[in-house]
């Protein structure tokens, strides 16, 4: 679908990546090299969605409710024309295939706000996720005509805005065919796609970065006739090396490209989510209008099943939110500090420069790496991050301390900061000319010690963390010529030994408390949720099965309350709570209920 469509954009100037300071390899592999999935050896079933219930299955999917608008992201970055509704998505039987129920995602022309058609959207992100494999979907397309776009299509499981965390578009269907082809139907053409941020794709006009495999590349298939209103299967095969596509036609398989796609960056030897979706209008298709669409509406997309299997042994699929907390310390950027865990630079995590820093020549404090930066623009702001690929659950560190080892000017005033998946940010302020957090400002490398409790402040969820460790300028307080710095060694201390550690952890389940959390409707259109936790809490919610929304609750004393708008009668909300038990240390979750409003 070539955009992220479930994180938010970040506010910051566009971040790139500081090569020199990385050592990244994408890696490869040429075709040869491995021929599985060429001559795969297909083993067990790993896991199956049938879609023959009589509802969507909830716990495995989540129905988007929205136009992109609701996440800054108006049109899914696509330029799409419709507003995705749980309403469009049903388990129904198939008129042209008796016996088979499938699920049924519906465009209509219907206007929903500014949008001039509604259709659907679901997605397995936080359910269930794949790596490695050789993963099916049977479906059957509707008539896609002018302005259609129906698509199966995974995403990383990352917190990494798009591309970083890789996109794999099985199959996708729209109407702009590429130069070359004898004119056929829209429906005589299917491609596939693979996205991933490559270094050779940052020119002008794609600021993105977003590298595409199907950038003049043979990527599709052509049958002989429509494939409007019938079942075909889409097949990925997928390796730590190579992927393959292909479409079973009638008992013969094609494939989609010429040969196996090399494995060229490693977002694609992560976790993937799944998502299932009937666009209309967008970039994809010749319809960037309304009025451009002329599909025949209602059209419907039906899926039979999605299954996963494995391939020469390969492949994993985990249900649920794959997080672990960390304990005792986390290295976010160290060589020689031993650590229970740790990031790796251009393997585990990416640095990132925001604006005005080019490479600088200090050389490290510790081991061969160091963010060593020149400040390169007197009078303008300066920033840069070190940005986790995955997300780390953080909570048992907010009694502890961020340090680092930092070479500085003393007349340079700059903040240290972190930031959740939920973009919610926070810092703490380095005066010029004066010590604090413990660092002596003489030019020389100094340690800081940060408690987190008050960089991570009360907005920032610790159990979500992203940017483990930011630097940047004050405004106000801007450098007025040219510097050298250098950061190294930056550690989150927990401040729990590891003889602790395995005496305390995990808890017994007897011995965690439950706090008392509820929901209850204060009007017509508002619902007041609350806990009465000591620490922190969050409430994790969806309307209507549409997409979950994660918020900080407000806290006053012991209890916490958060008040969801916009609400309707009928609607039916689903939640569930997280909060920070500081007897045991973690972060409890609590069970899944829902309130229909009245």
């Amino acid at each position: 679908m070539n955009r992220q469509a479930n994180k938010f954009q970040r506010c910051w100037a566009p971040r790139r990546l500081l090569p020199a300071l990385l050592g990244c390899t994408l890696l490869s592999a040429s075709v040869g090299a491995l021929a599985s999935v060429t001559s795969p050896v297909i083993g067990k079933l790993l896991w199956s969605e049938k879609f023959n219930a009589a509802n969507l299955d909830t716990s495995v999917w989540t129905a988007t409710n929205g136009n992109g608008c609701q996440i800054n992201l108006c049109g899914y970055g696509n330029q799409e024309l419709q507003f995705y509704s749980p309403s469009n998505i049903s388990i129904s039987n198939v008129p042209f295939e008796p016996g088979t129920r499938a699920l049924a995602i519906t465009a209509l022309r219907q206007a929903i706000g500014n949008n001039a058609f509604s259709s659907g959207k679901i997605d397995s992100s936080g359910k269930v996720q794949v790596q490695y494999g050789m993963i099916e979907v049977r479906m059957a397309t509707p008539p896609v005509g002018i302005g259609l776009w129906p698509a199966a299509w995974l995403l990383g499981v990352s917190p990494q805005v798009w591309p970083r965390n890789g996109e794999i578009d099985m199959m996708e269907m729209g109407g702009k065919l590429p130069a070359g082809l004898p004119s056929i139907s829209p429906d005589q053409f299917v491609g596939a796609n693979v996205i991933t941020f490559q270094q050779a794709a940052c020119v002008p006009g794609n600021e993105s970065c977003a590298g595409s495999t199907a950038w003049q590349t043979r990527n599709w298939y052509t049958p002989g006739r429509s494939l409007a209103n019938r079942f075909v299967t889409y097949r990925l095969y997928w390796t730590e090396s190579q992927m393959r596509f292909s479409v079973l036609d009638n008992g013969r398989e094609y494939d989609m490209y010429k040969s196996p796609l090399p494995v060229n960056s490693p977002a694609l030897q992560a976790p993937f989510y799944l998502l299932l979706n009937l666009a209309v209008g967008g970039n994809f298709t010749p319809a960037a209008t309304p009025a451009q669409v002329t599909a025949p509406l209602p059209g419907t997309l039906y899926v039979d099943y999605v299954r996963v299997y494995e391939l020469d042994g390969k492949g994993e699929v985990k249900l649920g939110l794959q997080t672990q907390p960390e304990v005792g310390k986390f290295g976010v950027f160290t060589d020689l500090t031993v650590v229970n865990n740790k990031q790796v630079p251009g393997v585990s995590s990416d640095v990132f420069v925001w604006n005005n820093l080019a490479a600088g020549d200090i050389p490290p404090f510790e081991g061969g790496g160091v963010l060593a930066w020149r400040y390169v623009t007197p009078g303008q702001w300066f920033g840069g991050s070190v940005q986790s690929r995955q997300l780390h659950d953080m909570t048992g560190f907010r009694n502890g301390a961020i340090k680092l080892k930092i070479k500085i000017p003393a007349n340079v005033a700059f903040k240290v900061g972190i930031q959740d998946n939920y973009t919610n940010q926070n810092a703490v302020t380095f005066p010029a000319n004066s010590n604090a957090y413990g660092l002596v400002r003489n030019g020389e490398w100094g340690t800081a010690t940060i408690p987190v409790a008050e960089i991570a402040g009360s907005k920032v969820a610790l159990q979500a963390m992203l940017d483990m460790f930011q630097i940047y300028s004050v405004d106000g307080a801007l450098p007025t010529a040219s510097f050298q710095m250098a950061i190294d060694d930056i550690i989150w201390d927990s401040g729990i030994t590891n003889a602790q550690i395995s005496l305390k952890s995990p808890a017994p389940a007897s011995l965690v408390p439950i706090a008392t959390t509820a929901s209850k409707q204060t009007s017509p259109s508002s619902l007041e949720f609350s806990a009465n936790s000591a620490g922190w809490a969050d409430v994790h919610y969806t309307v209507n099965g549409g997409e979950t929304q994660s918020v900080r609750m407000r806290q006053d004393g012991n209890s916490s309350r958060y008040v969801a708008g916009g609400l309707k009668k009928g609607d039916v909300i689903e939640y569930r709570f997280t909060y920070w038990d500081g007897k045991h240390q973690l972060a409890v979750d609590s069970s899944t209920r829902s309130i229909t409003v009245k």
